[in-house]
């Protein structure tokens, strides 16, 4: 094969990766009830980027295992459904059959990033489709909007937010209410596609939204550096063979290769 035009390739796919990556979680930030379709943006984007750089880490691995060859098999191997509670399961392996060490914390066993892999991973494999599949039948009928709601938003402005900030949005909430009172039907469905008449409804969910946003971000950029990790380490093993044959992942993905702190105050990517 044409190393060459491999790693011309490779590259190409690294950046683009890249910037799907960065779109998803510059959409993540903007979806709230009223932007409902920013949620189905990022999910698409995220996803994809995941199974993408899944996939890179695939190929290195394959590299590695045939010290320094790619070969049909390096890309046919890479052919594996839109899964990424697969890809998760396969990162472990990885990482146990090549000793990568992390530079970051690595463990993303808390209920909130397994709940994000889950709703991803049904994302990607067809529950994209949710309006349609909603309507006919089909075995991806999941309401993904409400699944993120209820299990990471919900959660992590129940965790996250202390009482004095529930408390100045409930009431807030209730001083719309009373001076939109009879006026104007905000919203017909918030995010549960539960009717919404009033502007307490309204004023609520948009304020927990824009409470817990940096905070859904920095779970979801956990994710994303915990593959760039992965993907960096392959970087330099496979580096060991030959130079020329490998892009430098760390400085294509050096925006997530980031500390906790960064990662939690930084708004914009792309």
């Amino acid at each position: 094969m044409d190393n060459g035009k491999i790693f011309q390739s490779l590259a190409y796919e690294a950046q683009f990766t890249k910037e799907i990556l960065e779109s998803g979680i510059t959409q993540l930030n903007k979806a709230n009830y009223g932007q409902k379709v920013r949620y189905f943006q990022a999910f698409t984007s995220i996803s994809t980027g995941l199974e993408r750089i899944g996939k890179l880490c695939l190929i290195l691995d394959n590299y590695i295992d045939n010290k320094g060859e790619f070969t049909e098999e390096s890309f046919v191997n890479t052919e594996i459904e839109l899964d990424l509670e697969k890809l998760f399961l396969i990162s472990k392996m990885i990482i146990s059959k090549r000793k990568i060490s992390f530079y970051f914390p690595q463990k993303l066993s808390s209920p909130i990033h397994l709940e994000i892999l889950l709703i991803l991973s049904k994302f990607a494999k067809g529950d994209r489709y949710s309006n349609i599949n909603l309507s006919i039948i089909n075995k991806y009928q999941n309401d993904l909007i409400n699944d993120w709601i209820k299990n990471i938003d919900q959660e992590l402005f129940n965790k996250k937010m202390p009482y004095s900030k529930k408390e100045e949005i409930e009431n807030n909430a209730k001083k719309i209410d009373f001076m939109l009172s009879n006026i104007t039907k905000i919203s017909p469905y918030d995010e549960l596609r539960h009717e919404i008449f009033d502007g307490k409804s309204d004023s609520y969910l948009t304020e927990m939204t824009k409470s817990i946003i940096r905070y859904r971000q920095f779970y979801v950029l956990q994710i994303i550096r915990y593959w760039v990790e992965i993907l960096i380490s392959l970087q330099h093993k496979a580096m060991s063979f030959n130079d020329d044959n490998i892009p430098f992942m760390n400085d294509i993905f050096a925006i997530f290769f980031q500390n906790d702190s960064y990662l939690k105050i930084k708004k914009a990517y792309g």
